[in-house]
């Protein structure tokens, strides 16, 4: 089974690490699937906005929903998040080498968001790239049954293990 996680140390580091990924193996001609986020900082109205890019090339969907600088809730917007996994599924169908999950957090950990995504890209034998945080690796790990690799976070790493998936047995 060929998947994978990775967890960067800093806030929105996962992110941009894997979006750069994406850029990467595109360039390379893989076929991606998947979403990696972008964030955008807000200046007047709290934390950062949050979307997805649905990979290979979109569309950009927005993942956050603004509910005021004294919030302290969860802004996922669990629609728009379903509505982005859909995509991915399509794309997976339609045929791809790699899907790069950008986050399998608190929606995954409780059996919704990317984890039937997960499991059919595996089942096509399709590698799977997850970006996680501390808070969701525990369940991370007990959804892949503990069959998942750590990958370390940087670029060099990351393309070495998705090459590696490449070649075959």
């Amino acid at each position: 089974m060929n998947i994978a996680y990775t967890i960067a140390p800093g806030r929105g580091d996962t992110d941009l690490m894997l979006a750069t990924l994406a850029e990467t193996l595109a360039g390379k001609g893989l076929r991606l699937c998947g979403t990696v986020q972008v964030n955008t900082e807000r200046v007047c109205d709290g934390p950062c906005d949050m979307d997805v890019l649905v990979l290979p090339d979109g569309p950009a969907i927005r993942i956050s929903q603004s509910l005021g600088k004294e919030s302290h809730g969860c802004r996922l917007d669990p629609d728009a998040l379903e509505r982005a996994v859909g995509m991915a599924t399509q794309q997976l169908r339609a045929g791809a080498d790699v899907l790069i999950v950008n986050k399998f957090g608190k929606h995954e950990a409780d059996g919704r968001g990317f984890r039937d995504i997960i499991a059919e890209a595996i089942s096509l034998g399709v590698p799977v790239l997850v970006g996680t945080n501390g808070l969701s690796e525990h369940a991370f790990l007990e959804f892949t049954d503990g069959c998942a690799q750590m990958v370390e976070p940087n670029a060099e790493a990351l393309v070495e293990w998705v090459e590696a998936t490449m070649e075959p047995a």
